[in-house]
Parts: C-alpha cells; structure tokens; sequence
C-alpha cells in the first residue's frame, strides 16, 4: 500500500471521526464520543504511517527528503498536528466536545489535500530548499499554525457559549465554561506564537544560508510577520490591559484568518515562497 492510499483511507476516517464527535455533542451520547476519541486516535496513527511512508518512498525514489516540501505534504502534517494536539488537550481537560470543531478541520484540511489541483507527486527539491533548516522551519511553523486552529476552535465556542441559550439541554449548555475556554484560548495562543517566533528566526536563517539575505519581504514572509504581530497583539492586550473573553476570542479567529491567508492566499502571489512556483 502506497502512502497516498493510507493518507486517502486517513481523510475519510477522520471524517468519521468528526462526524461522531458532532453526533455526541447533537445527541448527547458519550458512548459516541469515547468511540470518536478512538477514531481519532486511530485516524491520526494513519496519519503519522502515511508520512514516514512518504518519507520513505523518496528515498526510495532517489530523491530523499522530508515530505514537506509542497503543499500536499504541509497540509498532511498540518492535519497531524491538530490531531495530535486536540488529543492531548482532550485527554488533559477530559472534554470531548472541542473535537466536533478540532477533528473537522483536521478533515477538512486532508480533505482539501486530496482536491485534483493539489500535486501531489514526490519531485526533487529545489536548490534553494536544499538545506537541513527546512525540516526545523516548516514543523516548527506548523505546530504554531495547528495551535493557533485549536485556539481558533475554542475562540468559535466561546462566542456561541456566551451568545447561546442559558437552557441546561440546549447544545451550547453542554460547551466548557467561559473562564476554561478563555484560559485555554490563551494557553494555545502561548504556545503557537512561541512556535511561530522560532518558525520565523529559523526561516531567515534559512533565507540568508539560500539567498544571501535574512528578510527580503517576500509575501510569505510579509504575511508571516502580519500574523506574529497580531498574535503578540492579543497577548500584550493580555498581560497589559487585562483583556479576556469576548475580544481575546475575536483577536484569536481574526489571527487564524491572518494564518489561513499566509498559508494559502500568498501562494496566489509571486514569490519565493509560493507553492504553485515549488510544485
């Protein structure tokens, strides 16, 4: 089996998945939800196999590099990483319900992976990708992008928590309370700025060993800035002035906003950094 068939099995588990922890939330069923929590964990597994294997028939091929080099690669990790990040935060805050939100990304983003216009061939890498700092750059970007999609979930619950019925049967009754959704909003938003930062020293890092130059305002790397500083906007806000709740969620979903641009919108741009120019 081929690593593009285990990563095609993998999207429509995590589909499954995602459906079950919605049907759980829905129909108030935890036996649904310990089954999601499996399928999950499972999806994430095949995941994980599907990405040495690919690791693996690059080699194989004579090409030999880390799959993470185009955008069906990157969205494939970016994927595993939501998961393997929704299953921590679950096992430590014993809630179930952020994964009818977490788990659907995570198959909304393999499912957008498997669109016929994503290349999904192994090709050599380009010279200027030839490098042992890309491995440490685009994980490192990643986890801060996948922490900053669970911060962008919590941030959506939170909103409909606080707007939703006080009835104890509706759905919403069911969400975290406010003050756990806040501080874990902000705990995420910790994490992947710390991750950013690192994705983006090890990025100019990288650019000045390839091109000579440590910032050359490519639009990814304009973008990428954009986005820090609206994430270093929500924790000064934070620390400074104290603010919580309903603005933090809105600074939160606008900064994934920021990510999803820097992650797709740029590659309609001319740049270095463009996957239609890598692919």
């Amino acid at each position: 089996m081929t690593s593009s068939s285990i990563l095609s099995i993998t999207t429509f588990v995590y589909g499954l998945a995602a459906f079950l922890y919605i049907a759980s939330w829905v129909f108030k069923k935890s036996s649904l939800g310990k089954a999601a929590t499996w399928v999950t964990v499972f999806s994430a597994a095949g995941n994980a196999a599907g990405f040495v294997l690919r690791w693996l028939e690059s080699y194989r091929l004579g090409i030999g590099h880390a799959p993470l080099s185009n955008q069906y690669e990157s969205l494939v990790f970016f994927s595993f990483v939501i998961a393997i990040i929704y299953i921590v935060i679950e096992q430590k805050y014993n809630t179930r319900v952020l994964g009818a939100f977490a788990v659907s990304i995570a198959f909304l983003v393999m499912a957008y992976a498997s669109l016929p216009g994503i290349n999904d061939r192994i090709q050599p890498l380009i010279p200027a990708l030839k490098s042992n700092w890309l491995i440490a750059h685009v994980i490192t970007c990643f986890i801060g992008y996948g922490a900053f999609a669970i911060s962008f979930c919590i941030s959506i619950m939170y909103l409909l928590k606080h707007g939703g019925s006080k009835d104890k049967n509706s759905l919403v009754s069911y969400l975290p309370e406010l003050n756990v959704l806040d501080e874990l909003t902000y705990q995420m938003v910790m994490f992947g700025y710390l991750f950013l930062t690192i994705g983006i020293i090890t990025g100019a890092v990288w650019a000045n060993s390839a091109w000579g130059r440590y910032w050359g305002w490519d639009p990814k790397e304009t973008w990428s800035l954009i986005t820090w500083l609206v994430y270093a906007i929500l924790l000064h806000t934070r620390f400074m002035r104290g603010w919580q709740g309903r603005r933090i969620a809105f600074l939160s979903i606008i900064g994934f906003l920021a990510v999803l641009f820097t992650y797709f919108g740029v590659n309609l741009l001319p740049g270095l950094h463009s996957y239609g120019a890598m692919s």
